[in-house]
């Protein structure tokens, strides 16, 4: 059985305050990409985990499709063996949510697979688990994240006449060294009222936290959102923690792109995910 998971976007990426148990609480609009991996389980005599495409750093141990089955192992002994194939696509470490998105989708490729009794509740928590942004992975809409990341509140966002392009320059940034750079607060104005005004107003008063530094300490982010607005973008920025930068653009956009040879781009196709 295959399925695909697909990477998200923030709209907006506020840290208001951290926490007594050492994470922080942030605001975000989450939105789904239609730019997936491929990800593959078959029944098999003993477990293995194999990927291709892009590599995957880290151990087998830390893979998140394997923390994934080892939760639900936990739950279901009499979980069969599998391999897992992984076909990556999605740059990692590039503030697109990729990995977070093969977790959950472990989890609810194993459910449907073997039919296994969790409700969506259930599936919810155990992906909270993984990672506090996995379950907005199982929304397949837009979706207005508070708490950890893991309240969620689909919202509706009409960008039916929009496409966005991707562009990563290959920067991976260090998550930890990140949020070293920022000073949480309350924002002035909540993210749900900001992207529900028009989205040519958006470059007004839609902000991610993380951006300034990032472009502080990789001045070609900043380079990269310059030129998708001078392409003609109705709106640019990072997301999440970087350094993945994206700009929206009208269907009717002819732009043209020359970024290096090394970076990565992807152009979302005018149907929506």
């Amino acid at each position: 059985m295959v399925l695909f998971p697909n990477c998200k976007i923030n709209l907006g990426l506020h840290i208001v305050g951290k926490r007594p148990d050492g994470y922080h609480n942030l605001e975000t609009v989450f939105l789904p990409i239609p730019l997936t991996d491929c990800l593959e389980i078959i029944p098999n005599k003993q477990f293995t985990f194999q990927s291709t495409g892009l590599p995957i750093a880290g151990t087998e141990e830390q893979n998140l499709c394997v923390k994934a089955y080892k939760l639900l192992k936990g739950q279901f002994p009499n979980l069969p063996n599998v391999t897992i194939h992984l076909h990556k696509i999605i740059p990692m470490g590039a503030g697109l949510g990729g990995g977070s998105a093969n977790g959950a989708y472990t989890l609810l490729l194993l459910k449907q697979l073997f039919q296994l009794p969790i409700n969506q509740e259930q599936l919810l928590e155990m992906a909270l688990q993984l990672g506090s942004d996995c379950p907005f992975f199982f929304f397949f809409q837009p979706c207005l994240a508070t708490g950890r990341g893991e309240l969620m509140e689909p919202i509706s966002l009409d960008l039916n006449n929009y496409h966005i392009v991707l562009v990563n320059p290959g920067i991976h940034i260090n998550t930890a060294w990140a949020f070293q750079h920022i000073t949480p607060a309350p924002p002035l104005t909540s993210l749900a009222d900001i992207v529900a005004q028009p989205i040519t107003e958006w470059h007004k008063h839609l902000t991610n936290d993380f951006e300034a530094p990032a472009v502080l300490a990789h001045p070609s982010i900043g380079t990269i959102k310059t030129q998708l607005y001078q392409q003609g973008a109705v709106y640019a920025a990072m997301t999440g923690t970087g350094s993945t930068v994206f700009g929206i653009f009208p269907n009717t956009s002819q732009a043209a792109f020359s970024f290096p040879e090394s970076y990565f781009v992807y152009r979302q196709p005018v149907q929506p995910l």
